[in-house]
C-alpha cells in the first residue's frame, strides 16, 4: 500500500462513503436496507460517543448479552444479537478514565494486534518464529499479482491442494496435506479469527467464502499450531485478514477493466481521531464490487459470469496508551452474488472439441447467496504480560442454487429422472436423455431443476487470555481459550419440471416448497484449548491441547409438511467429547539455521444425523528447518499424516450418487509429503538499485489406501490397498520473479500442477478419469504516475493453456483462458 498521510473528522468519512454509495449499483431491496442501516447507525454512533446515558445504557445491554447461557442463543432473534453488538460498540466508558498515563501500548506498526492473542502469526516474521508450518502473506505479498481469485493466491503456500471449479474461485475447494478439498469442508476457515464457514460444525461445506479481493492478509497454518484454531485439526487452517482501520485517514480504490466484461471495483477509507488524552475513535468502509459475463458460451446464448458485491463496515474506540490499555471495536461485513453457474459439464469428446462450451439445460442455472456477518471484539492489557481478548460474532448466510439436477427423456419428471452425472459419464447408454441436454426439442416435464436453498447461521463468543511471564528459569508463552458456538443448517428445496424448445426452458410443473428436502441440521459445542511455548536459549517448546465437547442434531421433516406444523417425523443426534493434543519444538541451531519438528492429533467431526460413521482421526507428525542469510530464506518440512480413519462427504459438488449429507469410512490411509519454499533477492549479486525478487514453492504429496473397501461415495468406489486419493496431485511446483525499481515493477509467477486422478486408484489413470498436468503462468505490471496514482496491467493464464480444471460433479470443466486487465490504483 502506498503511504498515508493526513486527518479528517468522521464527517468527512462519511462525505466521502456517500459519495462512492451514491455512485455505485445497490441492486436489491435488502441491500438498500443493509446501506441504510449502516447509515442510522453511523448518525447513532456519532451522537453517542458525546452521550453519557446512552453510553452506560449500552453497557448493560452487552453485559446482558455476555451473559445469556449458551442454551439460550439459539432462541435470540438475529436482530437481538446484531443490536447487543451494536450496542456495545458505542460504550466503553472506562476508555477515557485512564487517558493519557502509563506506558505506551501495542506498536502501532502491527495492523492486527487487536487479534494478537487470537493468532499464531500476524506477520511473517511472526510465522518464522512459530514451531511448525505457518505461512503468512502480508499485504505486500497480496499486491504483488492483484489477485481476486483465493486459489491463484493460494498457489504461493506450500502443501495446499485446491480444485478449481469456476474459474474465478467463488467456491473454492481448499485442502491442505491431503486432508480433501471439496468445499474446503476438511480444514478451519476464518476471518479475523471467526470462523466463518456457513455452518462450521453442522454443514461446514464452504458454500460461502470471504471475498479474497478485500482481503489485506492470509495465514495459512499447518501441523500442531493449528490445534489453536479447530475444531478440524488435521490439516490445518485459513485464516484472511479484513482491512484493518488505519492510524491515520487514508483511503484506497482501485478500478479494473478487462476480458469478457470483467469489471473489479474496491475502494476503503478510513481513519482515527484523538476524541480526548489518548482516546481515539476510528472506523473504516469498505466497498468491493466485481461482475463479468463469463468466459464459457452456451449453445442458444446467455449469461454464464457472476455479479457479486461487498460491504464492510468497522468502528472502534482505541486507549492503547492508557495504564489500562483497551481496545473496542465493531465490524459489519455483508456480501451478495448472483452467479450464472452450473454443475453441468462436458463429456470427453465435446471438451477437446470446444472446452468453453455450454450445454442449453443449464440455461437457468444460478447462484444466488448473501450474508451478513457481525463481530464484537474487544481487548484489554491487564499488564504488560497479561492480556484478554474477547469477540462476539453472528453470521448468517442464506443461498438458493437453483440448477439443472437430472433428465426425464419420457417426461415422467422428478420422480423418474436420470441425474446429470451418469448422463455425462455415460452419453450412449442415456442418448436419448443426452439429446435433451445439448439442446433437443423435449416433452412436457423432462427437465429437472432443483431449487437447492437453504439458511445458515452460525454465533458464538470466544475469550482468548495470553499470559507472558518467567519461571524455573524459562520464559513462558500460556494462552487459554474458550468458545461457546451454535450454528444450523436449514435445507428446503424442492425441485421444477420444464421443456426444453428452441434454445428456452419452459415451466411444465411447479415442484411443492419443501418436497424434495425438508430438514434442519444444528451443532452447540463448547471448545476449550491451552497452549504454553516455553523458551530458554536457543530452544522453544509448544505444548497445546484442545477439548471438543460437541452435540449435532438433525431433524427431518415430513415433505409433505412445508409449514413443519407437525413437528419432525425424525430426530438423530450425535454427541462426543475430544481432546486434541500437539507438541512441537523449534531449535535454534545457529543464528542462520533453525530445526523444528512437531506431533499432534488430527481431529474432524462427523456430520448431523450420521449414526454408522466414526469421527475422523489421525495422528500427523512433521519435521523440518528454516534457512537463512542475508536475502536468502529457505524451509524444508516433511510430514507424515497417518489417518486410522479417513471420512468422505456425500455432496452434490463430489458428484452424487448418494444421499446428500451421508459419510463413509475410507479406514486407513497414509498421506506423507515434503514442502518447500525459497525466496531471494538477485539483487545481492548485482551492483543496481533495482530489486529481482524470486521465489520458490514446491510441494510432494503421496496418499494412499491401507485397506480394500467398496464405496458408493462416488469419488472412492472400489477401492484396493495402495490406492491413491482422488483429486491430489503429486507434485506442485510454484515459481516466480520479478523486477521493482522505484516507480515501477513486473512480476510474474509460474505454477505447475501434476496429473491427477477423478477417482481412486492405482496404475495408468484412465483418460476419462485424468487431469491432465499444465503450466499457468500469471503476470502483472505497474508504473506510478504520481505517488498516489499507480497504473496496473495483468494477465491471468498468460500463454491461454487449455486445461480440464475438475471432472465433477457432471462432466469435464475448463480452467479459465488468458484474461486481460488494465486499470487505476489511487491511495491517499
Amino acid at each position: 500500500m502506498f503511504s498515508s498521510a493526513g486527518r479528517a473528522s468522521w464527517w468527512r468519512v462519511w462525505a466521502t462513503l456517500s459519495q462512492i454509495c451514491r455512485k455505485g449499483k445497490w441492486r436489491s431491496a435488502v441491500t438498500q436496507r443493509k446501506q441504510t442501516a449502516v447509515e442510522t447507525y453511523y448518525r447513532l454512533q456519532l451522537a453517542t460517543w458525546t452521550n453519557k446515558a446512552t453510553e452506560n445504557k449500552s453497557q448493560s445491554l452487552w453485559r446482558g448479552a455476555i451473559s445469556t447461557p449458551t442454551a439460550e442463543l439459539s432462541d435470540m432473534k438475529r436482530t437481538s444479537i446484531a443490536s447487543a453488538l451494536l450496542g456495545t460498540a458505542l460504550a466503553l466508558p472506562s476508555f477515557a478514565q485512564d487517558a493519557g498515563t502509563g506506558e505506551p501500548g501495542a506498536s502501532a506498526e502491527d495492523p492486527y494486534r487487536l487479534l494478537s492473542t487470537v493468532l499464531v502469526s500476524s506477520s511473517a516474521a511472526d510465522a518464522q518464529e512459530v514451531a511448525g508450518s505457518v505461512t503468512f502473506l502480508s499485504e505486500e505479498d497480496l499486491a504483488v499479482q492483484s489477485q481476486s481469485d483465493v486459489l491463484r493466491i493460494l498457489r504461493a503456500v506450500p502443501g495446499v491442494n485446491i480444485q478449481e471449479e469456476d474459474g474465478y474461485g467463488l467456491r473454492p475447494n481448499i485442502g491442505l496435506r491431503g486432508s480433501g478439498s471439496d468445499r474446503s469442508s476438511r480444514v478451519v476457515l476464518m476471518e479475523d479469527g471467526v470462523p466463518i464457514a456457513p455452518a462450521p460444525y453442522a454443514s461446514p461445506s464452504a458454500y460461502y467464502f470471504p471475498t479474497a479481493g478485500r482481503m489485506h492478509a492470509i495465514e495459512v497454518t499447518k501441523g500442531p499450531a493449528a490445534v489453536r484454531y479447530g475444531p478440524r485439526t488435521t490439516g490445518g487452517a485459513v485464516n484472511l485478514f479484513s482491512t484493518p482501520v488505519p492510524e491515520d485517514f487514508s483511503g484506497y480504490g482501485q478500478a479494473l477493466f478487462g476480458t469478457d466484461d470483467h469489471q473489479r471495483l474496491h475502494g476503503w477509507v478510513g481513519g482515527r481521531e484523538t476524541l480526548a488524552g489518548s482516546l481515539k475513535a476510528g472506523g473504516l468502509i469498505e466497498f468491493y464490487d466485481e461482475e463479468t459475463d463469463g468466459f464459457k458460451r452456451l449453445d442458444s446464448g446467455g449469461p454464464t459470469g457472476f455479479d457479486a458485491d461487498d460491504i464492510v463496515v468497522k468502528f472502534g474506540l482505541y486507549n492503547e496508551d492508557a495504564a489500562l490499555p483497551q481496545s473496542l471495536e465493531f465490524k459489519y461485513q455483508s456480501r451478495e452474488e448472483t452467479s450464472n453457474e452450473t454443475y453441468l459439464g462436458l463429456t470427453l469428446d465435446d471438451f477437446r472439441t470446444d472446452p468453453y462450451r455450454r450445454y442449453d439445460a443449464s440455461l437457468n442455472d444460478q447462484f444466488n447467496g448473501e450474508n451478513e456477518l457481525y463481530q464484537l471484539t474487544h481487548k484489554i492489557e491487564f499488564s504488560p504480560g497479561l492480556t484478554l481478548t474477547t469477540f462476539g460474532y453472528s453470521h448468517d448466510f442464506f443461498r438458493n442454487w437453483y440448477k439443472l439436477q437430472g433428465i426425464a427423456a419420457d417426461g415422467s419428471g422428478a420422480a423418474g429422472d436420470t441425474g446429470i452425472s451418469s448422463i455425462i459419464a455415460d452419453p450412449v447408454t442415456y442418448a436419448a436423455a443426452f439429446d435433451i441436454v445439448t439442446g433437443a426439442v423435449s416433452l412436457d416435464d423432462s427437465i429437472v431443476l432443483r431449487a437447492n436453498r437453504r439458511n445458515y447461521s452460525s454465533e458464538g463468543i470466544q475469550s482468548v487470555l495470553n499470559w507472558q511471564t518467567a519461571f524455573a528459569g524459562w520464559d513462558h508463552d500460556l494462552t487459554i481459550g474458550v468458545r461457546v458456538h451454535e450454528d444450523e443448517e436449514d435445507r428446503f428445496q424442492e425441485e421444477d419440471a420444464y421443456r426444453l424448445e428452441g434454445g428456452e426452458l419452459f415451466l411444465t410443473t411447479a415442484g411443492a416448497p419443501g418436497s424434495q428436502a425438508n430438514r434442519v441440521s444444528s451443532g452447540e459445542a463448547v471448545a476449550l484449548f491451552i497452549e504454553d511455548t516455553i523458551r530458554r536459549d536457543r530452544l522453544s517448546v509448544t505444548a497445546g491441547v484442545r477439548f471438543e465437547d460437541y452435540e449435532l442434531t438433525r431433524k427431518d421433516y415430513s415433505t409433505a409438511d412445508p409449514t413443519r406444523a407437525s413437528g419432525p417425523t425424525r430426530v438423530r443426534t450425535l454427541s462426543d467429547q475430544v481432546v486434541v493434543p500437539g507438541i512441537s519444538a523449534l531449535y535454534d541451531v545457529s543464528d542462520e539455521l533453525t530445526l523444528l519438528a512437531g506431533v499432534h492429533r488430527g481431529f474432524a467431526i462427523a456430520s448431523p444425523g450420521n449414526t454408522t460413521s466414526d469421527a475422523e482421526e489421525s495422528v500427523n507428525y512433521e519435521a523440518g528447518g528454516r534457512f537463512t542469510r542475508g536475502l536468502f530464506q529457505a524451509e524444508a518440512v516433511a510430514f507424515f499424516n497417518d489417518y486410522s480413519n479417513l471420512l468422505g462427504t456425500c455432496t452434490n459438488s463430489s458428484g452424487g450418487g448418494c444421499v446428500i449429507g451421508d459419510q463413509f469410512d475410507g479406514g486407513e490411509v497414509d498421506v506423507k509429503g515434503i514442502e518447500l519454499t525459497a525466496s531471494w533477492d538477485a539483487a545481492a549479486i548485482i551492483d543496481t538499485d533495482l530489486s529481482l525478487p524470486l521465489g520458490l514453492v514446491y510441494t510432494w504429496t503421496d496418499a494412499e489406501f491401507q485397506t480394500g473397501f467398496s464405496s458408493d461415495y462416488e469419488p472412492w468406489g472400489n477401492v484396493e490397498a495402495g490406492d491413491e486419493l482422488p483429486y491430489l496431485p503429486e507434485q506442485q511446483l510454484t515459481l516466480s520473479a520479478g523486477v521493482e525499481g522505484t516507480r515501477w515493477g513486473a512480476g510474474i509467477q509460474g505454477n505447475y500442477v501434476d496429473e491427477a486422478r477423478a477417482r481412486a486408484g492405482q496404475g495408468a489413470i484412465p483418460a476419462a478419469e485424468r487431469i491432465d498436468g499444465r503450466w499457468i503462468a500469471d503476470a502483472s505490471v505497474w508504473f506510478d504516475v504520481t505517488e498516489s496514482v499507480r497504473l496496473r496491467a495483468k494477465a491471468e493464464n498468460l500463454f491461454d493453456e487449455v486445461y480440464v480444471a475438475s471432472i465433477d460433479p457432471a462432466g469435464l470443466r475448463p480452467g479459465k483462458p488468458q484474461e486481460i486487465l488494465l486499470g487505476l490504483e489511487v491511495s491517499f
